[in-house]
């Protein structure tokens, strides 16, 4: 490839990803500073640091400030999650997406969200419990929080409308999260939300996003019954 046709970060790093995978650049081995990548491909040195970045980000890279860029020991491809938009992952399967507002109310949280949402104590938040249908049937319900100190024009959203989830994805921009996930068996209010029988096992996803040292929300996605989660490496 010559180096008129660098000219996006995305180019860069294909090339970098090829010559790892060729074993051109074996594990361990040390790679070309940023300045000499730039001339031999011809294009801007901060297309090269956009490139190599996403490649340390993805785990084949190990970059070190003063001891230069190598190609991973164990190098591992980290899954990728993104944020979904439940409308738009519902209407995916070819089913008539929904949502209902089951409760919404400005509450001080209990001392385990608090501590998650990291507000003080007897700050108030916004208290948000969804669901989630599709083609009419339960599909998910959420008990969110949401910090409005970090989401200018959240109270004036009408959020039965557009779901949270969505408004939020849609506006609201973050700089990083956290995931977990575990399974839990339903009891009273799971089985009378999701519609299945008490004791059945279900899937959840705790999330939380922030933006700039503000925690933008924390949720609870419990799914019904049978949900399956896909993601990619």
């Amino acid at each position: 490839m010559s180096g008129g046709e660098f000219n996006s970060w995305q180019s860069v790093q294909a090339e970098v990803l090829r010559r790892i995978n060729a074993r051109e650049w074996k594990p361990g081995d040390f790679i070309p500073n940023e300045a000499e990548l730039a001339i031999e491909f011809g294009c801007a040195r901060a297309t090269v640091n956009r490139a190599l970045r996403a490649l340390a980000e993805s785990g084949l890279l190990d970059r070190r400030r003063k001891a230069g860029t190598r190609v991973a020991l164990n190098p591992v491809r980290k899954a990728t999650l993104d944020i979904p938009v439940i409308r738009h992952e519902i209407e995916g399967k070819g089913q008539t997406y929904r949502h209902t507002v089951l409760t919404q109310e400005r509450a001080v949280p209990p001392s385990g969200i608090r501590a998650r949402m990291q507000v003080e104590q007897g700050i108030t938040l916004i208290h948000l419990v969804t669901l989630h249908l599709a083609d009419g049937k339960p599909y998910v319900f959420g008990d969110r929080w949401i910090n409005p100190e970090a989401v200018p024009g959240i109270e004036a959203a009408d959020l039965t409308v557009k779901s949270a989830n969505e408004w939020l994805v849609a506006n609201v921009p973050f700089e990083g999260g956290d995931f977990s996930f575990s399974a839990m068996t339903a009891g009273p209010r799971e089985a009378e939300i999701l519609g299945c029988k008490e004791g059945e096992g279900l899937f959840v996803i705790d999330r939380s996003t922030w933006n700039e040292g503000l925690v933008i929300t924390s949720v609870r996605l419990t799914f019904a019954p049978g949900y399956q989660m896909h993601t990619k490496i």
